[in-house]
């Protein structure tokens, strides 16, 4: 689960928005443990309350849950259990609003793009959080158990880079092999500084995985450990700086075009979904990292664009992988 939705102990670098908003209004759930609708209700109900209480039941995925909150009882789609979510538990708001930033017209694959920059922008911040906090102490623990010592806590460090690195990688793939060949067939050469910067940043961020198991192996508290550390954090700072400059550009000079190039809704539902499918890592084990990443509103956002595009099966299989 991701840091926005669990109670385990964590540095400063490590929460997440809206970490420590919970209510105690007591919610009962009934519906199938294998229905796409269930999932996403249960998933929405983690940020609202810690006090779900789901009952499975035997009908069939396509039977819409039933959902009650104090004394009201209510059963509709998912976008009607939303707004009632909402309506009952206002904060953290789930629904997306207007001025959140979509517009009516924006592509749904544009809309995906957008939300995984934001997680990736996230994650990237607390990246260099951690690497500032780690040359501050320079090999002391930070004093959470569950850190472990200094060498453990590198190991996570490192953990968690390898995951960003390949969620960065999937992203930057499924741009150049979908999303680009649709504009550069619109006009020619349309997306070549995008496609050269993906090529630039590559040997940074291969550059910094190396840099972090090189400080593994290093004597903790040295002052080669140190020099390491530091030169860490301004590889992860310029990594950083980077990437926000080029998703500003991609934001700005690109992606709002993909509306230009007037896709049928048949046609967006499958560059969609050839996106999720080629971002096969970050939509299976890597999923939970995304949803991390992102805002309540902007994940449940995201459900809705996997569930748009995936069939009931699929859809509820990614969407239980999270709530387990």
């Amino acid at each position: 689960m991701g840091n926005c939705l669990t109670h385990s102990k964590k540095s400063n670098a490590e929460i997440a928005p809206y970490d420590f908003i919970k209510s105690t209004t007591a919610v009962k759930l009934y519906g199938s443990p294998t229905a796409a609708c269930t999932a996403y209700i249960r998933f929405a109900l983690l940020y609202k309350t810690l006090s779900v209480h789901f009952f499975p039941t035997t009908d069939t995925p396509n039977t819409r849950p039933v959902l009650q909150i104090g004394s009201e009882t209510v059963s509709g789609t998912r976008e009607m259990l939303l707004r009632f979510i909402d309506a009952k538990l206002p904060q953290p708001p789930l629904v997306m609003k207007e001025s959140d930033g979509f517009g009516e017209t924006t592509p749904w694959v544009v809309r995906a793009v957008l939300l995984q920059h934001r997680s990736m922008r996230w994650h990237l911040e607390r990246m260099v959080r951690w690497g500032d906090d780690l040359v501050t102490r320079g090999g002391r623990r930070n004093g959470d158990p569950a850190m472990g010592t200094p060498r453990m806590e590198i190991r996570k460090f490192s953990k968690s880079y390898s995951q960003l690195l390949e969620f960065m990688l999937e992203h930057a793939q499924m741009e150049e092999r979908v999303v680009f060949p649709i504009l550069e067939m619109a006009d020619r050469g349309l997306c070549r500084a995008a496609n050269e910067e993906h090529a630039r940043d590559l040997p940074i961020m291969n550059g910094i995985k190396e840099d972090i198991k090189s400080i593994g192996v290093l004597d903790t508290g040295s002052p080669d450990y140190q020099d390491a550390l530091c030169n860490l954090s301004t590889r992860l700072k310029s990594l950083m700086e980077r990437c926000k400059e080029h998703f500003e550009e991609e934001e700005r000079d690109v992606l709002p075009l993909m509306e230009a190039v007037e896709l049928s809704k048949e046609q967006q539902l499958r560059v969609l979904e050839q996106c999720f499918d080629l971002m096969q890592g970050t939509n299976s084990h890597l999923f939970n990292f995304l949803i991390e990443g992102l805002l309540p509103w902007e994940a449940m956002h995201y459900l809705d664009l996997i569930l748009r595009c995936k069939d009931e099966e699929k859809g509820a299989s990614m969407l239980c992988r999270i709530i387990e």
